[in-house]
């Protein structure tokens, strides 16, 4: 196994993959029912206008705008770039998106279009979706989209090898994928759709964590179910304990299937409740999504106008 740079209070867990599986299957199991009804009761809580205001604008902030289709043209990410830049062309006053996600080959057409704005450039890498291939080839991914001009890069990781048991192998490639991002930040995709349970998914957060991730991540989009509440909330709860245990705060990225500004919403509560204040920040805290974007801003112009514009006022693709 690789060196890990985790704190030394960790640092027993990732000795060898005798002592990482110990650690891992060690960690407390989650309460299915528990975590579910949390969930279900936290997706409750009504948020009153002014607040609403603010975390309408808070998860436009957050928000990692996405393409990643087979049909992705250079004229569709400058596009996807401007709508970063200005989500409401006719509200100067709305805050612009994090970043822009996008696959490698894209990369250096969303860092043109978006220099000097302060929004970043998140690539997609090893592999994805599947992270079916070797890691010569996932790693040549990654500097591919850091020479680029990637400032964030999304990893997959290797489920099946998670599923085997072989957490050295995929705690090792984790660690060679953020030597190769060089200043990049890393997302780990955990792709919680294929974990099965939620101690799986407590297991990938603290790998993903120890292995240097600056977040994890729920899910590539690709495979159904993508993102959830429960599973954001386990999530959550991993960083929460990680920063407890050693002072470092990383981030948490649910993906997919987050189309509305209810379910947001329900999201930033449960950030707030889960991990803390702290974590209200794009630094801390993204929704990748690609519809997300147009119904947060129709819901922004209801929360100012006092009435709904509808979609046929703002784009909403």
């Amino acid at each position: 196994m690789a060196t890990a740079s985790s704190p030394a209070v960790l640092a027993d867990a990732t000795r060898d993959e005798t002592s990482l599986s110990r650690f891992l299957h060690g960690l407390p199991g989650v309460d299915q029912v528990g975590v579910e009804a949390r969930a279900a009761s936290l997706g409750t809580r009504s948020i009153k206008k002014a607040a609403k205001l603010w975390a309408i604008d808070t998860a436009i902030s957050m928000v990692d705008l996405t393409t990643l289709e087979g049909a992705d043209t250079r004229g569709k990410v400058r596009s996807l770039a401007a709508k970063a830049r200005r989500p409401d062309p006719d509200r100067p006053d709305t805050p612009p998106v994090a970043a822009v996600c996008v696959y490698p080959d894209m990369a250096a057409t969303a860092v043109e279009a978006l220099q000097g704005t302060g929004i970043g450039v998140a690539s997609v890498a090893t592999a994805f979706p599947s992270g079916r291939s070797s890691r010569e080839v996932k790693l040549t991914d990654v500097r591919l989209a850091v020479e680029a001009g990637a400032a964030e890069v999304d990893m997959v990781i290797d489920r099946g090898a998670f599923l085997e048991g072989r957490y050295g192998h995929v705690f090792d490639e984790i660690r060679a994928v953020k030597q190769a991002c060089g200043d990049a930040h890393l997302k780990v995709i955990l792709e919680t759709g294929e974990l099965a349970t939620y101690d799986n998914v407590r297991r990938a957060s603290w790998l993903g964590l120890l292995a240097g991730g600056d977040f994890i991540k729920t899910s590539t989009g690709k495979v159904s179910p993508a993102a959830t509440l429960p599973v954001t909330h386990v999530m959550l709860q991993a960083v929460r304990d990680w920063y407890d245990a050693t002072g470092e705060l990383r981030g948490v990225k649910p993906a997919g299937g987050i189309r509305s500004t209810k379910d947001a919403l329900r999201y930033l509560v449960a950030v707030h409740e889960v991990a803390g204040e702290e974590w209200l920040t794009p630094e801390l805290f993204r929704f990748g999504a690609s519809s997300l974007l147009g119904d947060l801003v129709l819901q922004r112009r209801t929360q100012h106008d006092g009435h709904y514009s509808g979609p046929d006022y703002v784009a909403v693709d």
